[in-house]
């Protein structure tokens, strides 16, 4: 509910005239290029590499990501017509608010973030490499068709990716910043959901949020049901119980994330299609997650 009112609250100052068309293109830039970069930094930077490690998890979890994104992408590329729209479609049916809502459930549950930072691990890289070649791919600012060393380019040299690459040394070597640095830091980092739900909000048109309610209604579906109902049962099969199931459970169903429409915006995709998935599966993953979750605990999984 929190993240619901943020974004009510971004659309009602769009409406009133508090939040004007040059401020909202100023702090999309501003979030694209430098905060959420900042943001994927410190993320990675600060994972204990070395923490409790299972291959079993580890490979669960990049497996089921990879799966739910190729069968998602073949789906939407040949059955959706409109480019824009592809990869805000893929984006927001496999691409969840996983970091913050599963250190939330995880730490309300078990008193600690369990397994949710090993499941980070494995599937950021994964959402983000992946979500920046799919957008590239199918930006309406697309590079012409042969252009593979320049769609390329791009890619390497998205903010989003390297953030995460600047991260990984910091990582392996357990660096600590200064005080002044890390607060700092974390600062930058702490500014970037919040605004950048502001601009879901002011974004957000219902008009045009109905004009694509099938493929929006869709994806929701697909993020919030269909991905729990085909892997959860395997997880359970395979073995995986309490905080490894709540980690899997958050990385299937968890809301599309905000960062997902940030980099739809930035990289010239269906903006309307991303922020208005980002908004349904945020209302109704409230009822979903608390509800798997309370079948896992019947049955004793959990």
């Amino acid at each position: 509910m929190p993240v619901f009112f943020v974004i009510f609250v971004g659309w009602f100052l769009k409406k009133i005239g508090i939040i004007r068309k040059d401020f909202q293109d100023a702090n999309n830039r501003l979030v694209f290029r430098v905060l959420l970069p900042v943001m994927l930094f410190c993320d990675v930077a600060e994972t204990d590499l070395s923490a409790t490690f299972s291959m079993k998890f580890f490979l669960f979890c990049v497996s089921a990501t990879l799966a739910c994104f190729a069968a998602v992408w073949i789906l939407a590329a040949l059955f959706y017509k409109d480019r824009a729209s592809i990869g805000s479609f893929v984006q927001g049916a496999i691409r969840g608010s996983a970091g913050i809502l599963g250190v939330a459930f995880a730490e309300n549950m078990y008193g600690r973030a369990g397994m949710v930072p090993l499941m980070m691990i494995a599937i950021v890289p994964i959402y983000n490499i992946g979500s920046v070649i799919l957008l590239t791919m199918y930006s309406s600012e697309r590079p012409p068709q042969g252009q593979i060393k320049k769609v390329c380019l791009e890619v390497l040299t998205n903010p989003l990716i390297l953030g995460i690459l600047a991260g990984i040394p910091f990582a392996l070597l357990h660096v600590q910043f200064p005080a002044l640095v890390q607060k700092s830091l974390n600062n930058l980092s702490m500014i970037t959901s919040p605004l950048a739900l502001l601009m879901v909000g002011a974004d957000f048109d219902l008009q045009k949020a109905s004009a694509q309610r099938i493929p929006v209604l869709l994806a929701t579906a697909i993020k919030l049901l269909i991905q729990p109902a085909i892997f959860l049962p395997i997880a359970v099969l395979l073995g995986f119980r309490d905080e490894s199931l709540i980690a899997i459970l958050i990385m299937l169903g968890a809301p599309a994330t905000v960062s997902g429409y940030i980099m739809a915006r930035g990289m010239h995709n269906n903006v309307s299609m991303a922020g208005s998935i980002v908004v349904l599966t945020t209302m109704l993953s409230a009822v979903t997650v608390t509800g798997i979750i309370f079948v896992l605990r019947t049955f004793g999984y959990v």
